[in-house]
């Protein structure tokens, strides 16, 4: 077997267990190596599942609208890839037509460089102006998120890492995804302090102390489960049923998800939050307590501290207040 094929079946493999496995008409009837281009794309080009997974659906449906119309890869050209951003304006939030765009020209560069197609179309369409100030991130304030943790029933395991889990999220900044990958290794003693190290998106590493109270949660886990000194078992893991015994297994994305939902209806909170909610939180009450914008977008793992501004929601107090001087 050639080093080639090595390569595509290896690739093949990956986007097949990622359930990528259908290539567009319009890709495979342009060839094999078209199509292997294709998949190569989203095996190798694109590192993240998260990532590669609405890449892919992006992509999947322009190559739909492209078929419906008998374009064949070759047809494609930048009036095609403009009218398709034109009607899907009409029906998606603009950083959706924007992502979408950003897809598209990503994957045909990547079919430029591969020699599968002459020119980028994608290249001189440009997408819907949107300019965010303020994310939309539901946050909660500083008494709901007491009232969260002072809701939790830690008497019980489930409860011990509930908590230590929201407070991760709270007391670091940290995606749901690096939290969730930590290995109790991953929380360790560093002079008279326990640190944490995340694996942020790109590879990116933070390493921070622990905040008393993170301390405080993670501590009464890792003891009740039983963890101490197993360095390379998963810190938060999933429960046999509904018993209180551990699996092994990491919790997925959607399991931190309901977890936070049932324990915010358990706590009376109205707000929708999920668990981006609790890194917007964290920023939010770091830097109304006198926290410097700089040192949170380093805790954070921001490349620019304009993305860490977008979770600083300290003006929506002020704009509440003045809304209030209203006396009708």
């Amino acid at each position: 077997m050639t080093d080639e094929l090595i390569v595509r079946e290896k690739s093949t493999e990956l986007v097949a267990a990622s359930g990528f496995d259908l290539v567009p008409v319009p890709v495979a009837d342009a060839g094999e190596k078209a199509a292997y281009r294709f998949l190569e794309f989203f095996a190798a080009r694109i590192r993240n599942r998260h990532t590669r997974r609405a890449y892919f659906r992006n992509a999947a449906h322009f190559f739909s609208w492209a078929e419906f119309r008998r374009l064949g890869l070759a047809d494609i050209t930048s009036m095609h890839l403009a009218a398709y951003i034109e009607e899907i304006s009409h029906e998606s939030a603009a950083p959706s037509v924007k992502q979408t765009l950003a897809t598209l020209r990503m994957l045909f560069d990547w079919l430029v460089i591969g020699q599968i197609v002459p020119v980028n179309p994608a290249a001189a369409v440009r997408g819907p102006k949107h300019v965010v100030r303020k994310g939309k991130t539901p946050v909660l304030t500083e008494e709901e998120a007491k009232e969260l943790f002072e809701s939790i029933d830690v008497s019980r395991l489930p409860g011990l890492r509930d908590r230590a889990l929201i407070g991760a999220m709270v007391y670091t900044f940290a995606r749901v995804d690096a939290v969730l990958s930590m290995k109790v290794e991953d929380y360790y003693v560093q002079g008279k302090r326990w640190w944490l190290r995340l694996h942020e998106k790109n590879a990116k590493v933070v390493e921070m102390p622990a905040h008393h109270k993170l301390e405080e949660f993670m501590d009464a886990y890792i003891e009740a489960a039983g963890m101490v000194g197993r360095k390379n078992a998963l810190l938060f893991q999933t429960f046999r049923g509904r018993s209180t015994a551990l699996t092994g297994r990491p919790m997925a994305q959607a399991d931190a998800w309901r977890m936070i939902r049932r324990r915010a209806r358990e706590a009376g909170i109205a707000t929708a939050i999920g668990s981006h909610s609790f890194r917007a939180t964290g920023i939010t009450n770091y830097l109304s307590n006198g926290g410097k914008l700089e040192t949170a977008q380093r805790m954070a793992g921001h490349e620019s501290p304009r993305t860490t501004g977008l979770y600083d929601r300290r003006d929506d107090d002020l704009t509440l207040d003045e809304i209030e001087r209203i006396s009708i």
